[in-house]
Order: C-alpha cells, then structure tokens, then sequence
C-alpha cells in the first residue's frame, strides 16, 4: 500500500497558506469508523469540505459546507465506481472516477499519493472528480500521477496539459506547490 510512514491513529493536521498569505487551507485528519475522516477548513472562501476515506484510501464521500448548515454539496460512492448525491441522485458522469480535487485544498492530492503503490518512474492515470467551491460544478477531469523520486511527485491534468512537480513529506503529504501554496505550521 502506501510508501510513506503511517499516520498516528490519533490524527494528523497539516496547514497551507498561498504565497501572497491570501488564502489559508487547513485538514484535521482523524480516524473514525475503520477510515479516515478529513476535515478542511478555507480561510478566504469561509467553507468547509469533509472528505471520507477508506482505510485504503479510497474517497467515500465529500460534503461542502459554505454558508449554511446543512451541506451545499454531498456526493458519494457505491465503493464500485457508481457516483451519487446523498439524495439518491445518480450523477451517472461520475461514474469510474477515483479522486476528488477541490481547488484550493491541497490535501486532495495527498489522497492518491498516499494510495498508489508506485514506484519511481511509474505513472497511473485516472479520473478525477474535480469541484469548484464558487459555483459547486462538478466535472470530470483526467489526470495521471508520476512518481519522481521517494519524495518529488508531478501531477498532469490531461483536460488542461498542466504539469505540478510537489515534494512530499514522511506522510506523503504536500510540502509545497509553486506558483500555489507552501505548508506552514499551526
């Protein structure tokens, strides 16, 4: 499974801020119920995203909260591919995706690096559920994974040809990302 150092099983925070300390992105991660429960908080956009995840990593659920208390976005997986909202909508253009990536949070990248067994030189493709926050459209973006080294990945979107090259710490986690975020401590 994943080649990094295990999370402690009483959790794991990581923070991020963008270059110009415009916009802040902060996950707690807990274990809950057999998985893992990940909650990202967004300064500038005042919203909430809680994604759920397997014990293997695999995303079950995201839930957008932004300015009311009840969720302005749930969607969920069937765990076979099969994507819906929490309403019993069946958003069929989901179908086959693995990954979710909310602009803005990067966590959501730690996610597929954590979960795919790669190894230095290798690649895995996959689609990837792609959320925006202002407008809470949802589509479908490809996108392929590389292993660079032990802690340097690069992410492409097929959909747009933009390459991310990241560094990883000892939990696979995002360092930084040029031209977009750097970690900071809180």
């Amino acid at each position: 499974m994943s080649n990094y150092a295990p999370l402690p099983a009483s959790g794991h925070r990581a923070a991020w801020t963008t270059w110009d300390d415009a916009h802040d992105a902060v996950v707690d991660l807990a274990w809950e119920n057999e998985g893992w429960t990940a909650n990202c908080q967004l300064s500038s956009e005042r919203s909430q995203v809680v994604i759920r995840l397997s014990a293997s990593w695999m995303v079950q659920q995201v839930i957008v909260f932004r300015d009311l208390s009840e969720p302005d976005l749930w969607l969920a997986t069937d765990g076979h591919g099969r994507w819906g909202e929490m309403n019993g909508a069946h958003r069929t253009e989901l179908d086959g995706c693995v990954d979710v990536d909310l602009r803005g949070i990067p966590f959501t990248n730690v996610i597929p690096i954590r979960r795919l067994p790669l190894h230095v030189g290798h690649s895995a493709q996959q689609n990837t559920i792609a959320v925006d926050l202002d407008t809470l459209g949802v589509t479908v973006v490809p996108q392929t994974y590389t292993k660079v080294s032990p802690t340097t990945w690069r992410y492409r979107s097929l959909a747009t040809g933009r390459d991310v090259e990241v560094t990883v710490d000892e939990f696979g986690f995002v360092l930084d990302e040029p031209d977009a975020f750097r970690r900071v401590s809180r």
